[in-house]
């Protein structure tokens, strides 16, 4: 296993860097396929989130790859290597697998313990799948990040740390009231149809709003999402959909607005905050959660506007009061990198025992048919005991030796063993590349569609 992670998220680099650098999904794309054009990486997927950009590849060589991966993710993210370089962080190996299992717990998210990363993990590793760019090591290891941050929301209190980042921006916004009384019978308009606007407008209808209206660029979405809160067996919230272009009038009569698009410039300047013609004798909150930014910062500083944005999401979140079950969490992560780790090199050594075990069944035929040969008078009966006592012989030689060298290749440092076995016994490279091409395909088909 040559796992290598190269990225930047919002603990290494400020908002200014993170808006810049922000990966639409076409590009996401083109940077998989250069990856794997590149000739380091075997294999790459890319996670990319609000605030997060870490492309994972399984290279052969580790200071080309670092080399390569960077210089990518400059050229797809539009700031220059030089600019980008001083905010890069670098994992390998068993750093690079603790770090995934760390974001998959929340760990490392802006709020400890948010549960949304999962969802980014899985569109990850599918958008990989989809591209045929993860191979086996990326799929085991994404499906393992996501099983263990199953875990650790289901085994531990990691949750009472945290909440999802659009909980914690309605929190900042109702500053210290409790939200549900904050919210009730306010009006809101959600700018963007996508998984965080979603979520946004469903946790403001069960805190209680009065009124949703979603805006989105394809109406037809805003249409399915505010059906979707409207429904008798949802939120029962009374929810309409608008074209953006009536955006600017929607502003002015709400109380709570929430943005989360994808488009590369602002949606809300000042100016259109300022002459939205809402009354302000009361107060209009306004909750960014859009990388880059949808709103301008500028508007908090209009009368009778509170604005929260990533930026000071990301400095209240500092403070936020760590919860002991992350103790729990960090131990749970640590056993499951070193069962991950050890179960990657045990694999990495089952298609040499393979060809050995191939090599010593070719070597039973090849003496059993020269036995044939000279004593061409054995019955059935005969040629059948002689050939199952040789089988017998072969297999209890064999059997300690496999066994054992599989618990050595387990090891940290065990990756030895494979070449050792190679060498003594003399195997063909080519027979246990065949093999490992074999168990290659079998895995790939055995994860498509798994997520």
């Amino acid at each position: 296993m040559s796992l290598l992670v190269v990225g930047l998220s919002h603990r290494s680099a400020p908002v200014s860097i993170l808006e810049r650098a922000s990966l639409p999904s076409d590009t996401q794309a083109k940077l998989l396929q250069d990856s794997l054009a590149a000739e380091p990486a075997a294999e790459a997927t890319v996670l990319a989130t609000c605030n997060r950009i870490e492309l994972y590849a399984d290279v052969d060589k580790f200071h080309a790859g670092v080399a390569e991966l960077s210089t990518l993710l400059a050229q797809h993210s539009g700031v220059g290597l030089e600019e980008l370089t001083p905010y890069l962080y670098v994992h390998y190996e068993d750093r690079a697998v603790h770090h995934l299992f760390s974001v998959a717990c929340g760990l490392d998210s802006m709020v400890v313990g948010e549960g949304q990363i999962l969802g980014q993990i899985k569109d990850a590793l599918a958008l990989g799948q989809e591209l045929h760019t993860a191979g086996r090591l990326l799929n085991d290891l994404f499906q393992q990040a996501l099983r263990v941050g199953k875990r650790a929301h289901s085994e531990t209190g990691i949750d009472r740390a945290g909440q999802s980042l659009v909980t914690f921006g309605l929190e900042q916004l109702a500053d210290g009231t409790p939200v549900d009384q904050w919210a009730a019978g306010k009006k809101a308009l959600v700018i963007g149809a996508g998984s965080m606007s979603s979520l946004a407008a469903a946790t403001l209808a069960r805190a209680g709003v009065a009124e949703i209206v979603v805006a989105n660029r394809t109406l037809a979405r805003a249409e399915r999402l505010a059906e979707i809160l409207g429904e008798p067996g949802g939120t029962g919230v009374t929810a309409r959909a608008a074209e953006m272009v009536a955006v600017g009038d929607e502003l002015g009569r709400a109380d709570i607005v929430v943005s989360c698009t994808g488009a590369t410039g602002l949606v809300l300047t000042a100016d259109d905050v300022e002459t939205a013609g809402r009354d302000r004798t009361a107060p209009q909150y306004l909750l960014d959660l859009a990388m880059p930014r949808d709103i301008d910062a500028a508007a908090h500083r209009l009368p009778g506007v509170r604005l929260v944005d990533i930026e000071s999401l990301a400095d209240a979140s500092a403070d936020a009061p760590m919860a002991a079950d992350v103790d729990q969490v960090r131990t749970l992560v640590s056993d499951e990198v070193a069962a991950f780790g050890a179960a990657q090199r045990a694999a990495h050594i089952t298609p040499t025992v393979v060809a050995l075990r191939t090599m010593a069944a070719d070597v039973v035929a090849g003496e059993v048919a020269r036995l044939e040969g000279r004593l061409p008078g054995l019955d059935d009966k005969q040629r059948a005991e002689i050939t199952q006592t040789v089988r017998r012989v072969v297999d209890k030689l064999l059997h300690a030796p496999t066994v054992r060298v599989k618990q050595l290749a387990s090891e940290p440092g065990g990756a030895g063993y494979a070449d050792a076995l190679r060498t003594l016994f003399d195997l063909d490279p080519e027979t246990v590349a065949s093999v490992s091409r074999a168990d290659l395909n079998d895995a790939d088909v055995k994860n498509r569609g798994r997520v």
